[in-house]
């Protein structure tokens, strides 16, 4: 027999003969507060019970329940409904007793719409069965692997930030706290140890983080057991980490500790940790037979221990009502919840491709007028800087500049990551921001890429534009979830209502002279080219970046855009061009209203026997080949992509069009590359005279070897000639 109807016939009987578990009396609590999370915690396990049904008439996409998890009803119960929660996915309960705390709300009419994957599902308006409200200030959760929880310290963090940077779109009062759920397995993986050593690092130093985990230990993880007592062992004793626990069956105690954290929370402003013991019922989900892996009588035992079971016999004995009225209760929403589902079946579902898109790309918010700052201003900040914008300069000072003035424009602007601060970054981009704005508005934070991006994503949660950095482009793979699974899908999975705006600085590409091997010189971007809705940019030349930065600040700031902006280290401190001491790839810095706007091109030249395409470190090298080319009679026009994606097509079909020929340069390496969608761009265009030069599918070297794997300017040179035949 499904073990579902077994839990609800035992609950059936159990209740009408009185049979309830043993435990310990209830404490002084209002009756209609335990009322109030019961009828949460019946609707919880009924839209666990209809989900199965659902599914079952082809109707439902979704049964991973809560059921053995509805103590979390106390917890929403103990916090206030503008106290950000980011859920763990067996969390209905605590979204049910929240949608109690606030008029108006529909959980299970919500929920069930959820379930079917209708269109009017509130939160991902059908894209996905997601935990999520904004009236409650639940931003929906996907994760199943604790990924959520370094935005969830961004995110407290940025209460208190907010205490000291007024920012025009803050979402979270200064009083909140932040609550953050994950489960017992997941406690284990390396996004939640290391999300939870950075809320540690933070609060050892005496950092402002009002962040409440709550680890719900159920004792297994699918099929894996937790070794009983693993998380209390490995959780009650870490520096700035103050621990709570408690019986999470019983709702009483676990209100009780719940308020206990909270209070804690919100006085110190310090990080808690709530370890919760639950159970779990059911299985993992619809599709699991927990009798193929787990004994008998662990699972009778679990379900002999049902927490509504315990919850009746506490109403009981707290004169709150009957068992029979509680039967009533359940029974009642049971039947509340066949008759919804009924009809969010018959509601529409998306069926197009449009549709589907729709929420890919966040909604465009307004945000204050500002003229920039004043010239007094620009003065006292940049001092004799002032002078030096005048002459020529590399690209690593006029993006440092560019950043003084974005901060000095838009106050809600945030620096962050390893060495940004006192040190200037490696390669001293932000030399100098620290001293000028401050350590909260330029934050020196562990060597951590998880953290430092879930930071980034936290502070876009309550109305921040965060700015952090990566140091080096191969590093990016520690946290690439973070944009991946977190930060781009957002708005997705949410249908436009939440977002994350942020201008994520990576220093990467090839070329550096000898220096750091792979590690320092990853040319591969195929990591960011996949994820749906990310911009990425990545100038050649100081002034590019300094006016195409602008422009990533802009969509960031305006339209809520998740952007990436790729640095070329070899660029950084590049001074010549074609002979030694010319200057010519040094540039004077741009006024501070100049931009590029997203998907506009760069070209140089107007040659029509050739179109040299590439970007970064490529468009460098064709320059110094179309040069050369010119001296063998082959007139070439170099084309700077500068936005990688979403790549701009229309200009580069405009562009080349008048050209014979197009030679496209890409110094990634050739599997996975931009030069393959720029070969099917082309070639589907019609264009006939097309060929590619790219890196090879290989690391790249250390010392004299660094750039033998890369493409060069005598193999462009060499790789026109063929394309267009020689005309010297």
């Amino acid at each position: 027999m499904d073990r579902a109807l077994i839990v609800h016939e035992n609950f059936l009987r159990r209740v009408k003969a009185g049979d309830l578990p043993d435990g310990p009396a209830p404490s002084d609590v209002a009756p209609d507060v335990l009322m109030q999370i019961f009828r949460a915690q019946c609707l919880s396990r009924q839209l666990d019970r209809t989900s199965r049904d659902m599914q079952k008439a082809g109707q439902g996409f979704y049964t991973i329940g809560s059921s053995g998890h509805e103590g979390m009803a106390a917890v929403a119960t103990a916090l206030r409904p503008t106290d950000m929660a980011f859920l763990h996915y067996r969390d209905a309960a605590f979204q049910i007793a929240r949608a109690g705390q606030v008029p108006g709300e529909t959980p299970a009419w919500d929920i069930l719409l959820s379930f079917a994957a209708s269109a009017d599902d509130p939160i991902s308006g059908g894209r996905h069965k997601v935990l999520g409200s904004v009236s409650l200030n639940i931003p929906p959760q996907t994760s199943t692997i604790a990924s959520h929880l370094p935005k969830a310290i961004g995110a407290a963090y940025a209460i208190g930030l907010a205490r000291r940077i007024e920012v025009e779109h803050v979402k979270m009062p200064s009083d909140a706290l932040v609550m953050c759920s994950f489960g017992d397995a997941s406690a284990n993986h390396s996004t939640a140890q290391g999300a939870i050593n950075a809320a540690c690092w933070a609060s050892y130093q005496s950092a402002t983080l009002p962040l409440l985990f709550v680890c719900e230990d159920n004792g297994i993880g699918i099929s894996t057991p937790t070794p009983k007592g693993w998380i209390a062992s490995s959780f009650a004793h870490r520096p700035g980490l103050k621990y709570f626990t408690c019986n999470g069956l019983d709702m009483v105690e676990t209100l009780r500790v719940s308020k206990q954290a909270a209070a804690y929370v919100r006085e110190h402003r310090k990080p808690a940790f709530l370890h919760i013991r639950t159970i779990r019922l059911y299985g993992h989900a619809g599709s699991d037979v927990e009798a193929t892996y787990r004994d008998k009588k662990a699972i009778e035992a679990d379900e002999a221990n049902d927490p509504l079971l315990q919850s009746v016999r506490l109403l009981r004995d707290a004169n709150a009502c009957t068992p029979a009225q509680a039967l009533d209760v359940y029974e009642d929403t049971g039947n509340i919840c066949a008759r919804i589902s009924g009809q969010v079946v018959k509601r529409r579902r998306l069926s197009t491709r449009a549709e589907v898109k729709a929420s890919l790309i966040p909604p465009s918010r307004q945000c204050a007028a500002t003229n920039g700052p004043t010239t007094d201003k620009r003065e006292e900040v940049f001092g004799n800087d002032l002078r030096a914008m005048k002459g020529p300069q590399p690209m690593n000072r006029l993006i440092g500049w560019a950043l003084a003035d974005l901060m000095l424009a838009h106050k809600e602007v945030v620096l962050a990551g390893e060495d940004v601060g006192r040190k200037g970054g490696v390669y001293g981009v932000t030399q100098k921001l620290q001293a000028r704005f401050g350590p909260d508005r330029v934050i020196d934070t562990l060597l951590d890429e998880q953290s430092i991006l879930g930071l980034a994503i936290g502070l876009g949660h309550n109305g921040f534009v965060p700015i952090p950095e990566i140091q080096f482009l191969a590093y990016l793979h520690n946290a690439e979830d973070q944009l991946r699974g977190e930060a781009a899908t957002l708005s997705f999975f949410s249908d436009g209502q939440f977002t994350n705006p942020m201008v994520l600085r990576i220093a990467g590409l090839g070329y550096q002279k000898g220096f750091g091997g792979h590690f320092h010189n990853d040319n591969s971007l195929a990591v960011l080219r996949d994820i749906p809705g990310l911009i990425i940019a990545c100038p050649s030349r100081g002034d590019d970046a300094a006016c195409m930065l602008r422009e990533c600040v802009r969509l960031a700031r305006g339209e809520q855009r998740v952007v990436v902006f790729v640095e070329p280290i070899a660029l950084y401190p590049m001074r010549d061009l074609h002979a030694d001491g010319d200057k010519a790839w040094m540039c004077t810095y741009p006024e501070p209203d100049r931009r590029i706007g997203l998907g506009e091109v760069g070209v140089e030249g107007n040659g029509t026997d050739i179109a040299i395409v590439s970007y970064g470190n490529g468009r460098y090298l064709s320059e110094q080949a179309a040069y050369i080319l010119k001296g063998k009679g082959i007139d070439a026009r170099v084309i700077d992509m500068r936005w990688i994606a979403p790549m701009p097509e229309a200009a580069l079909l405009e562009k080349t069009k008048d050209c014979k020929a197009v030679l496209i340069v890409d110094e990634c390496r050739k599997t996975g590359s931009q030069s393959e969608a720029l070969m099917a761009l082309f070639t589907e265009a019609g264009r006939r005279k097309i060929a590619r030069l790219t890196g090879d599918d290989c690391f790249i070297a250390t010392g004299p070897a660094y750039a033998a794997t890369l493409p060069s300017t005598n193999g462009i040179v060499e790789a026109a000639v063929d394309l267009c035949g020689s005309k010297s």
